[in-house]
């Protein structure tokens, strides 16, 4: 395993994360024993940088308290980056839908998470989403005070424009901003030169589009009725077959590189910067294998021209149906 640097301040991880939102949510039932088996043959693999949320857990805990589970043995040799921010307070269907970044419930996620995660400190600490009715200038301020107290190391943001990146930065300076990244969706790119002046990496989540990319996709409505996937843009008839043609072309490459279409993937996404970290999750243990191999996968500029060639502007379909637009201010 390669590791990086994830902006200035400091934050060093390994060049291939891992996202652990689907064991627990969007993709269906999970396995929380097969959950800990894949995260643990990451960490066997040299993966060091594990990816949570307090949302994951729809109010319950249940990612965070998986994931620090499953690390309870080697704690202290990964990074741990969790994220507060959403209102939890809603029924569990109405979850996600509303937010929630005021001071005092910033440090009250804090503490949950603590506890959920059973550490003494939270490596990353990320705003999940930007918050309209809660000044980023208040929100940094009070990431400060954890860190100040020693409840936090780096600060995060997460789907955040220049705008918001540079105001919250001057009060405590913002190690990272995570954000959907992927041959599939390519709009974070126009905030890549403010985290370039201000030194803050990047971590691409669902850099796979969603599972798209690992070329198993199936149709919208062949997934389990809670699959985020049955709903998606990318999955309905007309972009779907337009996408799964990209992929196989994409394969096509990739197999010319002794590699598969996710490595491929993984791959480009690395070449794009040095403060460029992708955390793929995945429930099975070999795939972990599979994902965690793109760090040693090394594309040509020859290859990174087919590969836009193939997706030049991202997948075909929205990533959360037409009309949506994230925060990039």
């Amino acid at each position: 395993m390669q590791y990086r640097t994830l902006g200035s301040q400091g934050l060093k991880v390994s060049a291939v994360g891992y996202g652990t939102m689907g064991l627990t949510m969007a993709y269906g039932p999970g396995d929380t024993e097969q959950g800990i088996a894949a995260i643990r043959r990451a960490h066997d693999l040299g993966v060091t940088f594990f990816d949570t949320a307090e949302f994951y857990g729809l109010g319950t805990g249940s990612n965070e308290k998986l994931l620090g589970r499953a690390v309870k043995g080697f704690r202290d040799e990964v990074v741990l980056g969790t994220k507060f921010g959403i209102d939890m307070s809603l029924p569990p269907e109405q979850i996600g839908g509303a937010l929630d970044s005021r001071p005092e419930n910033i440090r009250k996620v804090a503490d949950n998470s603590l506890r959920h995660l059973g550490v003494d400190h939270i490596d990353v600490f990320y705003q999940h989403r930007v918050d309209p009715d809660v000044p980023i200038e208040d929100v940094a301020g009070t990431v400060k005070e954890l860190i100040d107290a020693g409840k936090v190391k780096y600060f995060g943001l997460s789907e955040a424009g220049p705008r918001t990146i540079r105001r919250a930065h001057a009060v405590q300076p913002v190690s990272v901003l995570q954000s959907e990244y992927s041959l599939f969706e390519r709009d974070s790119e126009q905030v890549f030169p403010t985290l370039d002046e201000l030194g803050i990496g990047f971590v691409a989540y669902a850099p796979l589009g969603r599972g798209f990319i690992t070329g198993g996709a199936k149709p919208a409505g062949q997934y389990d009725a809670t699959d985020m996937r049955n709903t998606d843009a990318r999955w309905q008839p007309g972009n779907f077959e337009k996408n799964i043609e990209a992929v196989k072309q994409l394969a096509d490459l990739a197999s010319t590189k002794q590699a598969t279409v996710s490595q491929l993937a993984l791959a480009w996404l690395l070449a794009q910067g040095e403060h460029t970290v992708p955390i793929p999750g995945t429930r099975s243990p070999e795939r972990v294998e599979e994902n965690t191999r793109a760090a040693d996968l090394t594309l040509t500029g020859t290859d990174l021209t087919a590969i836009n060639a193939i997706l030049p502007h991202g997948g075909f379909g929205a990533r959360y149906g037409e009309g949506y637009a994230p925060i990039w201010t």
